[in-house]
C-alpha cells in the first residue's frame, strides 16, 4: 500500500527553496523523516497536512489531494510543530470541540477526548485550561488531537520536543501502540536514537532534497566506501590484535586499553565471522563485539557530513 506519493515536488518562499524536486512513495506502517535544520521536513509535512499547496509537482497522500481537502481530514491527524493552542480552553473542551468540527455527536466527541487525554497521561489534568500547562503538557495535548478521531495515517512534526524523559518514553509507547495496531505514521525528529527505536524506514531530507531512503541497514551497506567500525572486548586484546590485523578485510586496528580493540573493517559480515570462529577455538578470551556505526546517527553523519 502507497500512503503517500510525491512526483517533483517543490515548495519555495520568495527566493528561499524549502523543497526542491522531491520524488517519494511512502508505504505502510512507521517512516521516520530526519535531516538537518533547513532540510525541508517543516515544509514537507505542511504539504503532506495539506496546509500549503505546492509551488510544483504533485503530492497525494490516501490517494488524494491534500489542500483544503475535508473528507481526507478525517482520515489523517496532524500535529504540528507550531504551539498553537486556545490557552483559555481546556484540554477537554478543546479536543471535544475538534472532534465536532469533524463531524462527531457531542455525547461522542467527549467520550473519545477523554479515552484520548488519558492515553497520554492528561486525565487528572484535562479539565484545567491549558494556559496553565507546562510545554510537556501542550505537547502531549496536541499529540493527543491529531489522534482523537482515529486516523488512518498520523503526521507529527518533532512530537517528542519538550518532553521530560517520563513523558517521552510514554508518548513513545504510544506511538508504538499505534503503529502495531495498524495506523500509519510519518514523524519527524532530530533526536535521531528516538526514531531509531520506532522504526527502521527512514527518509532522510537534506538542503530540500532527498537523501535517502529505506530501512537504516539498507542505506548503511551504500556506504561502501566507508569502513565499519567495530568494537571488540578481550582479555588479550594485543594478541588477538595481532592475528585479526592480517585479514585483508580489515582496514585498521587499534588497542585503546589491555581489554579492548577498535576495528576498521570493509567486510562486516565476513569480519564477524572470523571473530565468533575465533572466539570458538582460541584462548584471547573474547567477550564481546559489536559495531557502533550501523546506528541511524552514523549514517545520517555520514550522508550529511
Amino acid at each position: 500500500m502507497t500512503v503517500l506519493s510525491a512526483d517533483r515536488l517543490g515548495r519555495w518562499y520568495g527566493q528561499v527553496v524549502g523543497l526542491n524536486e522531491l520524488t517519494v512513495d511512502v508505504g505502510a506502517g512507521v517512516t521516520g523523516l530526519v535531516g538537518p535544520n533547513g532540510a525541508g521536513k517543516s515544509t514537507f509535512l505542511k504539504l503532506i497536512a495539506g496546509e500549503i499547496r505546492p509551488s510544483r509537482g504533485t503530492i497525494r497522500v490516501l490517494g488524494e489531494d491534500p489542500f483544503a481537502n475535508r473528507r481526507l481530514y478525517r482520515r489523517f491527524g496532524f500535529c504540528p510543530q507550531q504551539d498553537a493552542l486556545y490557552d483559555d480552553m481546556s484540554a477537554f473542551d478543546l479536543i471535544r470541540l475538534l472532534l465536532t468540527l469533524s463531524g462527531f455527536g457531542r455525547r461522542e466527541a467527549g467520550e473519545r477526548a477523554e479515552t484520548t487525554l488519558a492515553r497520554v497521561h492528561l486525565a487528572g489534568d484535562m479539565h484545567r485550561p491549558v494556559g496553565g500547562y507546562s510545554k510537556g503538557m501542550r505537547q502531549r495535548v496536541k499529540v493527543a488531537q491529531s489522534i482523537a478521531h482515529g486516523p488512518e495515517l498520523v503526521v507529527l512534526d518533532e512530537p517528542l520536543t519538550g518532553l521530560d524523559p517520563v513523558s517521552r518514553r510514554d508518548v513513545l509507547a504510544l506511538l508504538r501502540e499505534l503503529g502495531a495496531s495498524g495506523v500509519h505514521l510519518i514523524l519527524s525528529s532530530h533526536v535521531l536514537h528516538e526514531v531509531e527505536s520506532l522504526t527502521e524506514n527512514i527518509l532522510l531530507l537534506h538542503r530540500g532534497r532527498l537523501l535517502a531512503q529505506g530501512t537504516v541497514t539498507d542505506v548503511r551497506r551504500l556506504l561502501s566506501k566507508h569502513p565499519r567500525r567495530v568494537e571488540l572486548k578481550a582479555d588479550r586484546a594485543r594478541a588477538l590484535a595481532r592475528e585479526i590485523i592480517a585479514y585483508d578485510e580489515v582496514t585498521s586496528v587499534s588497542v585503546p586499553s589491555e581489554s579492548s580493540i577498535s576495528v576498521e573493517t570493509r567486510d562486516l559480515d565476513r569480519f564477524c565471522a572470523r571473530v565468533t570462529e575465533l572466539a570458538a577455538r582460541t584462548p584471547y578470551g573474547i567477550r564481546s563485539f559489536e559495531s557502533g556505526d550501523a546506528s541511524l546517527e552514523a549514517v545520517f553523519d555520514y550522508l550529511v557530513g
